[in-house]
């Protein structure tokens, strides 16, 4: 602590000032301790096989850029978003990336601390509903009745509601069968379903794999918003660490945008899958950059919220905007 040797003839002002000045110094300090040491040992972030967590866990530069606050990454891999979403509530993950509707579920979950901390941009394209090569089937009304299988929760379940709501149908006028996309692919390919709503890379996977046909993909239909998501404990405890990974995230995404071979290439010796698979994904179907989330996002989530309650596949209405970090 600094110390004044104060006289007793020195006027009342001077005295007042110096004990002021004191404790500002003080005060000064402290926030500084504060906002440079607070920071995790580890952090865990979840990814899928696609997008630019992929690529920064194959390249180490967010390792790199964390080192220097004592942070450890660990890293965990999720086929979808819905156990993503699991693994974040229950406390095991810290940051991941989802699609449009694994955050409206779980924010309408009891005991939800999901918080949106960003967004990359709209990617319809990136959403498509698909159809065995040989298949009659030429348009979404000729789906009913039939069975058309969807990772339950998952963006492309949203995109499903709303291609069929676009044909006059609903979900009640076809057999949703609710299957993980790697065992979606399997049904579609054996014809047990005659279609299957996926999102990329998957749907480039069936593509180029299984000889899959475009039925309709997400134009005008849906946004198709990918979101990086946390818990509200951790932002509010490490408000820091979460800017420096979004930081580096969009970097990733620019070195992405600029050199899409490149990285489909990173991602495949990361992942084992053929590097045409995210070549198709990334040059003709991605969005780039993370964002601040915006009213408008908000807005697109809030009609998604709002249509899973209607349609009973949320236990309860929630306000969107409520789950949105706001960052210091």
């Amino acid at each position: 602590m600094i110390k004044y040797k104060l006289h007793l003839k020195a006027p009342l002002y001077i005295v007042v000032l110096a004990l002021l000045a004191s404790s500002l110094s003080l005060f000064t300090t402290a926030s500084y301790a504060k906002e440079h040491t607070s920071w995790p040992k580890e952090i865990t972030v979840g990814y899928q096989k696609s997008g630019s967590l992929i690529i920064l866990k194959a390249t180490g530069e967010l390792e790199k850029r964390l080192e220097k606050y004592g942070v450890k990454v660990n890293w965990a891999e999720f086929q979808f978003g819905p156990p993503m979403l699991e693994a974040l509530n229950a406390g095991k993950l810290d940051l991941g990336i989802v699609g449009e509707t694994p955050p409206v579920i779980a924010q309408a979950a009891q005991g939800s601390s999901i918080v949106y901390v960003a967004n990359e941009p709209a990617s319809p394209k990136g959403q498509g509903l698909l159809i065995e090569k040989d298949s009659t089937i030429k348009d979404i009304a000729e789906l009913k009745g039939k069975k058309v299988a969807v990772a339950k929760g998952s963006s492309s379940h949203y995109f499903l509601v709303q291609a069929l709501a676009q044909a006059g149908l609903t979900l009640n006028d076809i057999q949703p069968t609710y299957l993980a996309p790697a065992e979606a692919k399997a049904a579609l390919t054996q014809g047990d379903v005659a279609a299957w709503a996926i999102w990329d890379y998957h749907y480039a996977l069936a593509e180029l794999q299984a000889s899959a046909r475009l039925l309709v993909d997400g134009t005008g239909i849906v946004n198709n918003y990918y979101f990086y998501i946390s818990r509200r404990d951790f932002v509010n405890e490490y408000p820091n660490v979460v800017k420096e990974v979004l930081a580096e995230i969009d970097k990733t995404d620019k070195w992405e945008q600029a050199n899409p071979i490149s990285a489909a290439e990173a991602i495949s010796k990361t992942s084992g899958v053929d590097a045409k698979v995210f070549e198709r994904a990334f040059i003709r179907r991605s969005g780039y950059g993370v964002q601040t989330i915006s009213p408008l996002v908000i807005a697109a989530q809030q009609k998604l919220a709002d249509t899973f309650y209607n349609l009973g596949l949320i236990p309860k209405a929630i306000v969107v905007k409520d789950a949105v970090w706001q960052p210091k």
